[in-house]
């Protein structure tokens, strides 16, 4: 079956709606390798108080840290260190839909970034880009970053409001295709990921 890897041009872009929106539109497996900071309020929660429909599976986190900073960070505040052998995919015959955490060169441990994964879980990436000042930036770098690395991406979702000359010469110089766009909004519930999810059904 399908994995789907959804990775942000940085923090705060986006990734858990939109990893709601592919679940509810492919009735997807949800999961989140490693979740650190907020565990009462966990992206994997986050996600499931989103869905709606009942095939959704939403698998165990291979780690749950409890700081709010990158995982290798989380981790050796706790007194640990992440080790990768733990990071296991889940076994499903269902699409998956994997969450990362922060950008692609987010460190996992002192050696292993979340893009070193990738190749390993047999993904295609779906990037997350919102407008911000710096945002044509950090998401040409990581388009850049992933054709350097010879991985599957399926294409770029915007989150927000249409800004035509930053989306242009982003999908021009990256070549990327656009797969879709999440409507600004001042609410995120289940209804909104309802409508909205017919957007990404054909992935």
């Amino acid at each position: 079956m399908k994995r789907y890897f959804i990775s942000g041009i940085g923090t705060g872009v986006g990734k858990t709606v939109m990893s709601a929106l592919l679940c509810e539109a492919l009735q997807a497996d949800y999961w989140k390798p490693i979740q650190a900071g907020d565990l009462e309020n966990s992206d994997t929660l986050t996600s499931k108080g989103l869905v709606s429909n009942s095939k959704t599976y939403f698998h165990t986190e291979a780690y749950q840290l409890p700081f709010a900073l990158s995982p290798h960070a989380s981790a050796e505040n706790a007194g640990m260190e992440i080790d990768i052998s733990q990071i296991q995919v889940p076994q499903t015959n269902n699409t998956l839909v994997i969450e990362g955490a922060g950008g692609l060169m987010v460190p996992i441990n002192y050696k292993t970034l979340f893009i070193d994964l990738l190749p390993l879980w047999n993904v295609e990436v779906v990037l997350v880009s919102q407008h911000y000042l710096g945002s044509i930036n950090h998401t040409l770098l990581s388009a850049e970053l992933l054709k350097q690395r010879n991985i599957s991406v399926k294409g770029i979702v915007f989150n927000g409001d249409e800004n035509l000359q930053s989306e242009k010469v982003i999908l021009e110089c990256s070549g990327l295709k656009m797969l879709g766009r999440i409507p600004e909004t001042s609410t995120i519930d289940k209804q909104f990921i309802k409508n909205h999810a017919s957007t990404f059904s054909n992935l």
